[in-house]
């Protein structure tokens, strides 16, 4: 089976099941109120590795892949210089998540969002921080057009990484932010020079576990996010 296929198969049913991901995303999923919680939509682009191959490569792994990633201005006042999938708010003229994550990607990016297969959505994901409900929306790259930063005051930089890159145990880190008396841990990727962390973070290693792609990799190599 192509990655391809591994991946449209999860976009056809994710949404109608339960995904049996991990911990920290149930609890994500039960921290806003749907209520009165905004809603967004990312989008998560899958596509055949571009002219960057991947440095790492292993049996299962598969290696002709990359993902769509985009550094977050540090200027920002929400989650300023993270790393994320391109996405924002759903607007009012947008025709549901699906519609709304393609718009944000080509703002963001200056993608067409006429190449981009959308292969189905995630069920929504609560973002606390800034009160989100947020749709992550899968997708495959068929006609893959240039990206960059489209505008310097939302994003730093705008960058594919291989997705075998991502499966390297090497590049895997437990991210750990304190609050007080409370430690918060989530899964990290260490990419592209930049840390994934985070809501990223977590739906990534969320995905790739479901695919059944992610390698064995060591928990306890604990990294502090930078805020």
């Amino acid at each position: 089976m192509s990655a391809y296929t591994e991946l449209k198969a999860l976009g056809a049913t994710a949404s109608t099941r339960t995904i049996s991901l991990d911990t920290t995303l149930e609890l994500l999923r039960r921290s806003v109120d749907p209520a009165v919680a905004r809603r967004a939509a990312v989008l998560i682009l899958f596509g055949n590795l571009d002219d960057k191959p991947a440095d790492f490569h292993s049996a299962g792994v598969p290696d002709e892949l990359d993902v769509l990633l985009v550094e977050r201005a540090a200027t920002l006042n929400d989650h300023p210089g993270q790393v994320a999938f391109p996405g924002g708010a759903v607007d009012a003229g947008d025709a549901g998540p699906k519609a709304a994550a393609l718009r944000e990607a080509q703002e963001e990016t200056g993608l067409d969002p006429a190449g981009v297969v959308v292969l189905g959505t995630l069920p929504e994901v609560g973002l606390p921080v800034s009160n989100f409900l947020v749709t992550p929306v899968l997708g495959w790259w068929d006609r893959p057009t240039p990206v960059d930063v489209v505008d310097y005051g939302e994003s730093a930089s705008v960058f594919r990484v291989p997705v075998a890159d991502l499966l390297n145990p090497e590049n895997r880190r437990t991210a750990v932010i304190s609050r007080g008396s409370e430690s918060h841990r989530s899964p990290a990727f260490l990419v592209n020079g930049v840390l994934v962390w985070g809501f990223t973070g977590i739906i990534l290693n969320a995905v790739l576990e479901e695919l059944g792609w992610a390698l064995p990799w060591d928990a306890a190599r604990e990294v502090v996010p930078v805020l």
